[in-house]
């Protein structure tokens, strides 16, 4: 044989072994057998035409694949346009997306967020267990699913605290100043029995994002729990003072009112707990109309009684909760009591 012929034939062969995807083993085993199976030119015109059908059947799948990949895309930009109106439509076509390509990472992110508005979050949780694994850089897919996750163990699958918390942790890893997810591994941490990791989390997400209302409730509860009443009174004060009153922003602030005249209750503190239920009041709106009670049934038994601010708060009370049938069942007590307290003050629901 030639030194050109060889020449070609090892030509052909490095462009088979291309094709095919060989190793760098393989390829030299087909050069060193070429002298040998291929000495004419018909040889070697075998080999190309095996390199021809190998092209042929990569060209076929790279074709199929291409076709799948656009199919996907289509789908999720008509589920992008029905998820307003339609979320079980688009579920349904955002699925069949992640069929047709399920290393599209951006699919199973607006999947997960689809599954989200359905409050569905067990199949957010394995969807972003998907997108995570196909991109595991994006720390927002980690906190996601660990949020999904809690929202499992809060709606009673209490082993689910457990499993959020690696998700969450891996999120920090991968962006530090997720404020999120020290605050959620917080309390993943503190319903696994770890409070002084809940507020080492909880005080990070703080100082990280101070601007969050709901970072501000829980770690002033931990505190209280644990009376450490300084602590506890510093973190609700910090955030009523950074936090201002809105709808968004209310029940947060109620929450951080109430804590803190438990916390003026413990400290003997009796002006500034009535100060602490008063602002309370003043932001609960109908969401928490047991505030009135609690405020007015305090007025009504000081002595002496303060009658125009009891009367004043149990009305309030009685009209907010014990009118309509299903708040009358939950606040049956209270309002049989406000009832009692409203006529021995010689007021008139």
């Amino acid at each position: 044989m030639t030194e050109g012929s060889m020449t070609t034939e090892r030509s052909v062969a490095t462009e088979l072994s291309v094709a095919t995807e060989l190793s760098v083993t393989e390829r030299e085993t087909l050069e060193r057998a070429m002298p040998e199976t291929s000495r004419n030119a018909g040889g070697v015109a075998r080999i190309r035409s095996r390199l021809g059908m190998a092209l042929g059947v990569i060209g076929v799948l790279f074709s199929a694949c291409s076709r799948d990949h656009i199919e996907a895309i289509n789908l999720s930009n008509k589920a992008d346009q029905a998820v307003k109106v339609n979320v079980s439509g688009a579920i349904r076509d955002y699925e069949d997306a992640t069929r047709l390509d399920p290393t599209n990472h951006r699919i199973l992110w607006k999947l997960a967020t689809a599954y989200h508005k359905q409050e569905d979050w067990d199949k957010m949780a394995s969807t972003l267990a998907r997108a995570a694994q196909v991109a595991p850089e994006f720390a927002n897919y980690w906190y996601h699913r660990g949020f999904a996750l809690m929202k499992l163990a809060e709606a009673g699958n209490k082993d689910a605290y457990q499993e959020a918390k690696q998700p969450l942790k891996t999120c920090i890893e991968k962006d530090p100043n997720y404020a999120e997810c020290y605050h959620w591994l917080g309390t993943a941490l503190l319903y696994t029995d770890d409070e002084q990791g809940a507020l080492q989390n909880y005080t990070k997400a703080i100082e990280l994002d101070p601007t969050i209302p709901y970072f501000y409730p829980p770690p002033g509860e931990v505190y209280l729990s644990l009376r450490m009443y300084d602590q506890a009174e510093k973190v609700l004060q910090e955030g009523t003072r950074i936090i201002s009153p809105n709808d968004k922003t209310a029940n947060a602030l109620y929450g951080m009112y109430t804590l803190l005249s438990n916390v003026h209750q413990a400290k003997g503190n009796d002006e500034a707990r009535m100060a602490d239920l008063e602002k309370a009041n003043d932001i609960a709106g109908a969401n928490h109309p047991e505030i009135a009670f609690n405020l007015g049934s305090t007025y009504a038994i000081m002595k002496p009684p303060q009658k125009e601010k009891a009367l004043r708060l149990l009305k309030s009370f009685n009209k907010r909760a014990c009118k309509s049938a299903d708040a009358a069942k939950k606040f049956k007590d209270q309002c049989a009591t406000s009832n009692d307290l409203v006529t021995k003050l010689g007021g008139v629901l």
